[in-house]
């Protein structure tokens, strides 16, 4: 028996990079996962690929920001499975730019799926675990939570995902329930291919200049992050509670 067989997880992003990692590595762990996904061609080939497997998923496509859909998929989990044992808070978008360049559309877009989104998961989903007396909500957060040139709206929005771990570590603990983050720095992805391109660098230059950075002397890759994730989930990690883990090869904060 693996450690997660069983549990039913909830992953919000899952179509692809880390959502899709993390997606793998519950359901090579013998969870029955839930994808959540608003790209929806990206979402059913992932799905695809894990059922292929033998491996038992179920694919949602979903606006995560619009709180109606969000409790829409959340019940018809929670009808199918009975229960939701764990919540991995990753979807997340980019809209780079300096301030005085930054639309209002750029602020909102990032604002909604990331806080609003992670809000909405957490709100619909917590009153199943409250009920069972168990749940692991994991959010994603980033290293620009830090400060970082350019995403004036990101940074914030993933500082604010920790203010929020932490204030649910402090409301829901009582209930069997914690909350942690785990804050990525440079990890490959198509997210950070984005980010090359508005930089006007090849991928394979912000790469190299990214690893020369870190030390630990390479980039991170999604199952990076999936494995720190999971530790979080573990039945073992209960006393872990409202902690933010920086996973970026070297100090961070």
């Amino acid at each position: 028996m693996k450690r997660f067989s069983g549990k039913v997880v909830f992953v919000t992003g899952a179509g692809r990079g880390i959502g899709k990692s993390v997606s793998t590595a519950f359901a090579e762990e013998e969870a029955r996962v839930c994808l959540v996904d608003i790209e929806e061609e990206s979402l059913s080939i992932t799905v695809n690929e894990l059922k292929e497997k033998g491996h038992e998923v179920r694919g949602f496509a979903a606006d995560i920001s619009n709180p109606e859909k969000v409790n829409e998929v959340v019940d018809q989990v929670a009808e199918l499975f009975g229960k939701i044992d764990i919540l991995v808070n990753n979807a997340g978008v980019l809209r780079d730019n300096i301030l005085f360049k930054m639309s209002d559309s750029d602020w909102d877009t990032v604002m909604n799926v990331h806080l609003k989104g992670t809000f909405n998961c957490s709100r619909a989903i917590q009153k199943y675990m409250v009920k069972h007396h168990f749940g692991r909500i994991i959010n994603i957060s980033s290293t620009s939570a830090l400060g970082n040139r350019g995403q004036a709206n990101y940074s914030t929005a993933k500082a604010g995902l920790q203010g929020f771990t932490k204030t649910l570590a402090i409301e829901l603990g009582a209930f069997g329930i914690t909350v942690n983050a785990v804050a990525p720095g440079f990890i490959e992805t198509d997210m950070t291919k984005a980010t090359a391109e508005r930089m006007g660098l090849s991928f394979g230059d912000l790469v190299k200049y990214s690893v020369s950075q870190i030390p630990v002397g390479r980039s991170g890759q999604p199952e990076d992050i999936a494995n720190a994730v999971l530790f979080f989930a573990m039945d073992e990690s209960s006393f872990v509670n409202g902690q933010v883990l920086y996973v970026a090869g070297g100090p961070k904060n």
